[in-house]
């Protein structure tokens, strides 16, 4: 027997949780300028699967990074190349405002 989702109750297989998800999130990236006048990228309303997102772009930035209370924090200033690979990971460009 598949396992089913707890959101929506469809089988794990079939289940469009994370794409509506993705569909109805309004992100917004900036930079905050931190101790020792270093930049941190800070990207707001990703939502539940905003680890999974972190880890991501994490990895394609070659960049430390942590998740706290729903925002990404990012270590360096990214907003150039954030958008591209944000909508590589599925989120819609219209919903995506970089500051």
């Amino acid at each position: 027997m598949p396992e089913i989702c707890t959101k929506c109750g469809l089988p794990k297989e079939i289940c469009v949780c994370g794409e509506i998800s993705k569909e109805q999130a309004k992100i917004v990236v900036s930079t905050e300028r931190r101790r020792y006048r270093k930049f941190m990228t800070i990207i707001e309303g990703v939502g539940d699967n905003g680890k999974e997102v972190m880890k991501k772009l994490k990895a394609k930035l070659a960049c430390g990074g942590t998740y706290k209370n729903g925002t990404i924090e990012l270590q360096g200033d990214h907003k150039k190349k954030i958008k591209d690979l944000l909508v590589g990971q599925g989120f819609p460009e219209s919903a995506i405002d970089v500051k």
